[in-house]
């Protein structure tokens, strides 16, 4: 883009700007050793300084990672967008890495997503692929989860994810390295020990359970009648955009 043309986006930048200020994300960061979906996106940040490739599957952690993780320069973000492929994640990283070897790429997926193309592991493991996956791990099809929770009256169906297999030793047994985290004080140092592992690497993040991401449109709704975090409408009555 030359001058010109960023020129033109000034006005447009600015007002963007205006608004985040005024609503900006935010969620219930405790400090504890729960680990916040939200906080793995910001951690995953920090370990890479930005600089990598990510892909994402399909769901919950695919808007987080829209929402906390700041993009500085275009083709850094590989996703189905809204076509909702699941098990996207895990190959489009083992292509981003073939077409760029020279740069980290990272996948962040859900359990429901990559538990669907987790034997594309053994292609990252034979041909020397080394993606490093951190997976978003709730239990949960969160994003279904989600809309049967606000809009269905907590009616839940087919989104307990039940009995899931040890996602270390399931890596493990493909021939990469798995990893577990549990505590939100080892999330960034474990992050940083998966990157630096030669070859391809999981990361089993156990998040809080049932985290919604906000804000969302309802079915059949506008986007001015969008749904807000509990907690943040009152404080953003009167307000004008």
């Amino acid at each position: 883009m030359n001058l010109a043309e960023a020129a033109r986006l000034t006005g447009w930048w600015e007002r963007i700007e205006h608004w985040r200020a005024q609503y900006p994300l935010r969620y219930d960061d405790s400090p504890d050793s729960e680990i916040k979906p939200q906080r793995l996106i910001e951690a995953l940040y920090e370990a890479t300084g930005g600089d990598c490739v990510l892909s994402t599957d399909v769901g919950q952690h695919q808007m987080w990672a829209a929402q906390y993780f700041p993009f500085s320069q275009p083709r850094r973000w590989i996703n189905s967008g809204g076509l909702g492929t699941m098990g996207f994640g895990l190959p489009a990283a083992i292509g981003a890495k073939v077409a760029m070897p020279d740069e980290l790429v990272t996948c962040i997926s859900g359990d429901g997503s990559l538990i669907m193309n987790v034997q594309e592991l053994a292609t990252a493991v034979t041909e020397n692929i080394p993606v490093k996956v951190f997976l978003m791990n709730n239990g949960y099809m969160g994003m279904v989860r989600q809309w049967q929770e606000l809009f269905w009256d907590h009616r839940y169906s087919s989104v307990d994810n039940g009995t899931s297999p040890d996602w270390v030793k399931l890596a493990e047994a493909f021939g990469a390295t798995g990893l577990r985290v549990e505590d939100s004080a080892d999330l960034e140092e474990t992050m940083t020990k998966a990157i630096e592992t030669d070859g391809p690497v999981l990361v089993d993040v156990r998040v809080t359970q049932e985290e919604n991401v906000y804000p969302m449109i309802a079915p059949g709704n506008a986007a001015r009648d969008m749904v807000e975090a509990p907690g943040l409408v009152a404080s953003r009555q009167g307000k004008e955009v």
